[in-house]
């Protein structure tokens, strides 16, 4: 199924396909590292493939006049396999990761190929976001901000400062991502922050568009950003399961930063496998 809008159109098979191949990806380095997040990696890898596969332009040199920051940095595994995939990051470097001589380390470094900002002293990317954007819109160009947030990360001041910020600003070129997983490290976000709902409303009180899709749904967040108005900051808060694509895994809170056994390593790629 193609569906056409916007810029650029997504492929929701080819997406399927390449979220599946991320998620073998990112649990084959589990072999080679004692632990990862990889529960927070697997309940983004649809929000992230749509990001860099549907939704950021590129030129034929292959680089983009668009930006993606991924302020939930312990996720960062995502976005190596999606930087392997396009060419920027060479499979070595995942091989190596965490390991001395390599270059990625456990959150997405300044200055490594693709990557746009330090980020994991969670509560920061966003502001960071606004930043940049604001500095595309003052200097006249066309560069769209994307941003991936978490929801536990919310719970920071400085998310709602900058949250103030980017509509004060009229920021329409800035497109951010909650991945509204439930969880904040080990403890569910609902249970320890009731409050923090709903949070679509909240968003819109602070001068946001914003909508509530289902965050594995690649089409509904693809469609969510190219059917926006485009004058103010947009929020798509997208329902995830943490450990996404792996039944053991799925909302359970250990797998926040842990790596299978060797059964369990098998019974996760069978579960992972094309259906082909």
């Amino acid at each position: 199924m193609i569906v056409s809008a916007g810029q650029n159109t997504i492929c929701v098979e080819a997406a399927k396909a390449r979220c599946r191949k991320f998620r073998r990806r990112i649990l084959e380095v589990t072999k080679l590292v004692q632990a990862l997040h990889i529960g927070g990696a697997y309940s983004c890898v649809e929000i992230v493939d749509t990001i860099y596969f549907a939704l950021m332009r590129r030129e034929s040199d292959g680089r983009s006049p668009d930006t993606f920051l991924l302020s939930k940095g312990h996720g960062c595994m995502i976005q190596y396999a999606v930087l392997e995939e396009l060419g920027i990051l060479p499979r070595s470097e995942l091989d190596q990761f965490c390991k001395g001589g390599g270059i990625l380390g456990v959150h997405p470094d300044y200055q490594n190929p693709g990557i746009e900002a330090s980020t994991g002293a969670l509560g920061h990317g966003l502001a960071m976001a606004v930043g940049m954007a604001y500095a595309e819109k003052a200097k006249g160009r066309d560069g769209i901000v994307y941003c991936v947030l978490s929801d536990g990360e919310a719970q920071e001041g400085s998310v709602w400062e900058a949250t103030l910020m980017a509509s004060s600003l009229g920021l329409g070129n800035l497109v951010v991502f909650m991945d509204n997983n439930d969880f904040q490290s080990l403890e569910r976000t609902s249970k320890s922050h009731p409050s923090f709902y709903p949070v679509v409303e909240k968003f819109r009180a602070f001068g946001w568009e914003s909508h509530e899709v289902p965050g594995h749904d690649s089409r509904a967040i693809y469609e969510a950003v190219v059917s926006r108005g485009g004058n103010r900051p947009l929020m798509v808060v997208c329902r995830t399961v943490k450990g996404k694509g792996v039944s053991y895994m799925e909302n359970v809170a250990m797998w926040h930063y842990r790596s299978p056994s060797s059964a369990e390593y098998e019974l996760a790629m069978t579960e992972l496998a094309d259906p082909s």
